[in-house]
């Protein structure tokens, strides 16, 4: 999903300081991300849980001349070595690397889709959720200037 006028925000926010702009948008990116994630981790099927566990959100940033460009942030499930790797206990039993075929099914097997049905379902949420958490934290910033912090 893209969500237009994400720029004019980011350099109007700016404008109130470059600390906000940058913690803002990330902030309330990573809310929305949130929503959608946590929809798929309740709509994924459950064996062992693993599955369920291994699905993420992801910072991604695009830098141009030491500029932030863009702040986006992707729900995926992890799988493979990362996914083996990853965390306190390091067992290499757990993979999650099926996930893509209960999404999407096999020869064999029915899809049993979680995380385009989590997207659809919260995508408006989410949208809503970034517009929160911008605006709570232009909130904070006003208050602090107005301390004169």
């Amino acid at each position: 999903m893209n969500v237009e006028g994400f720029k004019e925000l980011a350099e109007n926010l700016k404008k109130l300081g470059p600390r906000l702009a940058k913690n803002g948008l990330r902030a309330a990116t990573s809310a929305g991300a949130a929503l959608i994630r946590n929809e798929a981790r309740n709509l994924a099927p459950v064996d062992t849980g693993e599955m369920k566990r291994d699905i993420q959100i992801k910072r991604e940033r695009e830098v141009r001349g030491g500029e932030l460009v863009t702040a986006s942030y992707s729900v995926y499930t992890r799988g493979g070595k990362k996914s083996r790797l990853s965390g306190k206990a390091r067992n290499v039993d757990k993979d999650s690397f099926y996930w893509k075929f209960v999404e999407f099914g096999t020869a064999k097997m029915p899809a049993q889709p979680f995380m385009r049905p989590a997207f659809e379902a919260k995508k408006v949420a989410a949208v809503e959720a970034i517009g929160e958490k911008l605006d709570e934290r232009i909130q904070a910033h006003a208050a602090d200037l107005g301390r004169g912090q």
